[in-house]
């Protein structure tokens, strides 16, 4: 799906291991969401991980 502009984390790749043991594969998405930073008086609308919104706001 997404990749954070900030970090630049994509998806990732493994597989569903149901109780058969069966391996199909599958596909671990980013959660990437929409926010608004500032850039001194302009706004800017990029797309980030929660990890790195939790890291804007610790660094703040």
């Amino acid at each position: 799906m997404g990749k954070c502009n900030w970090c630049g984390k994509g998806p990732q790749f493994g597989q569903n291991r149901p109780f058969s043991l069966k391996a199909t594969n599958r596909r671990f998405n980013v959660n990437v969401q929409p926010v608004t930073l500032y850039n001194g008086s302009q706004k800017v609308r990029v797309k980030l991980c929660t990890r790195c919104m939790r890291t804007l706001v610790k660094t703040k």
